[in-house]
């Protein structure tokens, strides 16, 4: 994940990590990156395999920035609290405090 200079942050996958990094940093990388250039990377996570990586990379596409700077961060107890359910079916709704 790379942040970058408008706030964003952007998430993507690659099979060669510095010079995928080195091209989002000299503006060759993706449209995002190009219009928002990057300025630090923030979280990078292997995988054994392709597949699991590009399937990680759209889960984390569609989290919030919160959630994905926690993730980032490591604050395991935040990310644990963004992740739960926030709608009225949720069990926690029909818990009383």
């Amino acid at each position: 994940m790379l942040e970058c200079s408008n706030g964003t942050i952007y998430t993507g996958s690659t099979i060669h990590l510095n010079e995928r990094v080195e091209d989002h940093f000299k503006g060759q990388g993706a449209n995002h990156t190009k219009r928002y250039p990057p300025t630090k990377l923030i979280y990078v996570k292997e995988f054994d395999r392709i597949d699991k990586a590009f399937y990680r990379e759209k889960q984390i596409q569609r989290w919030g920035k919160d959630k994905k700077l926690a993730l980032a961060s490591r604050n395991f107890e935040k990310l644990k609290e963004l992740a739960e359910c926030m709608n009225d079916s949720h069990w926690k709704s029909y818990v009383k405090e």
